[in-house]
């Protein structure tokens, strides 16, 4: 049976990552974080809500000489620089680390300001963060943030009910030097796991069915999961022993998707 791989390099990062991305911000433990690291999980992702299971794990990985193998994101939505650089630190002193791999600048429809890319680009002077990522709500906004080479890694809301970003990114985006890409809302904040949201006739999708949407999608790198516990974790971790979609899944997932898109729209 076909599984995805257990790394990938992350666009022009160069970040060797497991396709699954872990969020720790939602309550899941420190012991299931260790144990996903322990099977090839490493890109963590210590955002706005930075939880201390995923606190505690670090600190323990970083003790216990395993740094180099862990790739850790922080996030800043400041719009200011120096909150963005007292954030920064602020989270490195907690995790008891010299650096974040990637600083994840949050929610940018438009370039950042000259203020907060001259204070992100000193962060990265200084050794205080390795890559700068760059996230968004407006697709066509990565259209410039891809373009943009001080930008490495993007961060793109992408599931079975919002599938935008396949016409309006990728198909506008040169095929080479593209930045790493990473999904996040795969479950569409849960609703695609919802019966009520289903057409009639059809079982909610699973957790691991939505990641494995996204990972079967040639153009993401990295999928995002955040759990609140180990349980919802080895959900996850599920969806990469399962592997990729069949052609029937596909699109069993795709008219379910647009079922659920299309009762948002209405519910409005």
């Amino acid at each position: 049976m076909a599984r995805f791989p257990e790394r990938v390099v992350l666009g022009r990062s160069g970040l060797s990552v497991c396709p699954l991305g872990v969020a720790g911000g939602y309550g899941v433990e420190k012991a299931a974080l260790l144990n996903a690291f322990s099977r090839g999980l490493n890109y963590w992702y210590h955002g706005t809500r930075r939880g201390s299971g995923m606190r505690e794990a670090i600190v323990e990985l970083v003790r216990g000489g395993h740094r180099q193998e862990l790739v850790v994101v922080v996030q800043s939505y400041a719009r200011f620089g120096w909150i963005i650089e007292r954030s920064v630190a602020r989270a490195l002193k907690s995790l008891h680390l010299d650096y974040a791999d990637v600083l994840l600048l949050g929610l940018f429809n438009r370039t950042p300001a000259d203020r907060v890319m001259e204070r992100a680009l000193r962060l990265q002077e200084k050794g205080m963060v390795r890559q700068l990522a760059i996230s968004a709500h407006r697709r066509t906004s990565f259209l410039t943030h891809a373009a943009d080479p001080r930008f490495s890694i993007l961060h793109i809301r992408y599931n079975a009910a919002h599938v935008g970003a396949e016409t309006d990114i990728f198909k506008r985006l040169p095929k080479d030097d593209r930045p790493g890409m990473v999904a996040y809302t795969a479950t569409r904040w849960g609703s695609l796991l919802k019966a009520s949201q289903m057409p009639n006739g059809e079982a909610p999708l699973r957790a691991r069915d939505c990641y494995r949407f996204v990972l079967s999608n040639p153009d993401f790198n990295v999928c995002m999961t955040g759990p609140k516990n180990g349980s919802e974790l080895e959900e996850g971790i599920a969806a990469l022993e399962e592997g990729p979609l069949s052609a029937a899944e596909d699109e069993l997932f795709r008219r379910i998707g647009r079922h659920v898109h299309a009762g948002a729209i209405i519910g409005k």
